[in-house]
């Protein structure tokens, strides 16, 4: 019987356990699928904490990829045997097997590996909402200054890769000099250690007082009001996370007060809903990591067993790049 990382209330990384739970057979428009790697998420810790509320008890895990083992009534993009990938709701990829919906898998092309193809689903799929549709009203050009937060993580690599071949000139933002390296070896053209600078003074030291059009911040809590004062009028702050907590409670009076800005809360999921947006965006990301310009960077690998200790680290902020779950 498959095993699955599943917990029974919410909590800390010890509420995870690894349980026996038989997978079936797919219903119409389902698949099942035998995963070889597993992607590690910071919405999984979200999940996992209660923070992004599920029923109880919860199977863990949005991303993975693996072999096609068996197809339900509908499906016709996906066969047994294909290779396949996918970010995806409902969560439960931490797992051997799962039984779920096909609209969001996608065929794995050949020459992408299944540890690649785990690591680059959830994360490669946001950096392309974020980079190609999430974008300020007067738009990006080459050459515009964005700023990307924790943009030595897994979905910030990708960023820094795929602004620099797009032209633009990723402003990063990491909490240690070897994190700034690192975005700065993957594109980023300026990097701020947020620990040891202020990132409102340097941005508009970079931008000659200007700002930037955008702002693409993961972080919340922490980075919300840096994140606004360095916005240039009818600037963009796009939220797509809450690592250090969520935004609190704020007057939409300040957006104009502050240059007649705009605020946005995105999540990939909107951006998947339907089979055609999914593939067009994967499509776009498998063609970017083919091409070469964008390279998927896994630093941590562990045993589906091991998961608590994976989390533990996702939450000190002690991982660079993707990390993956082997089942």
């Amino acid at each position: 019987m498959p095993q699955t990382i599943q917990i029974q209330q919410y909590g800390g990384p010890e509420q995870m356990q690894l349980v026996d739970l038989p997978v079936g057979e797919p219903g119409p428009g389902e698949i099942r699928i035998r995963h070889h790697a597993i992607g590690l998420n910071y919405i999984d810790v979200y999940q996992r904490t209660g923070l992004y509320a599920n029923p109880l008890p919860l199977s863990l895990g949005m991303e993975g990829a693996g072999i096609v083992e068996a197809v339900g009534a509908g499906v016709t993009h996906l066969a047994v045997g294909d290779r396949a990938a996918y970010a995806s709701n409902p969560p439960g990829s931490y797992s051997q097997a799962r039984v779920m919906p096909a609209r969001t898998v996608c065929k794995l092309p050949d020459d992408i590996s299944f540890d690649t193809g785990a690591a680059m689903m959830l994360k490669g799929l946001t950096a392309q909402y974020l980079l190609k549709k999430t974008l300020p009203v007067e738009g990006l050009q080459a050459g515009d200054h964005i700023l990307f937060h924790a943009a030595a993580g897994g979905v910030g690599l990708i960023a820094c890769q795929w602004a620099k071949a797009l032209g633009l000139q990723l402003i990063a933002t990491a909490g240690s000099a070897a994190k700034c390296q690192l975005a700065l070896d993957h594109g980023a053209a300026h990097a701020i250690n947020y620990r040891s600078e202020d990132f409102v003074a340097r941005v508009k030291e970079i931008t000659g007082g200007q700002g930037v059009k955008v702002v693409y911040d993961s972080v919340g809590k922490d980075t919300f009001e840096g994140s606004l004062n360095v916005l240039r009028p009818f600037g963009l702050l796009a939220s797509f996370g809450n690592a250090s907590g969520p935004v609190p409670p704020f007057a939409p009076g300040i957006l104009g007060n502050k240059g007649s800005l705009y605020m946005t809360r995105q999540t990939l999921f909107t951006h998947i809903a339907t089979r055609e947006s999914c593939q067009a965006m994967a499509d776009d990301l498998f063609a970017v990591v083919r091409s070469g310009a964008v390279k998927i960077r896994i630093d941590q690998r562990y045993p589906l067993a091991e998961v608590a200790r994976a989390h533990t680290a996702l939450e000190a902020r002690d991982t660079t790049g993707c990390s993956i779950l082997i089942p």
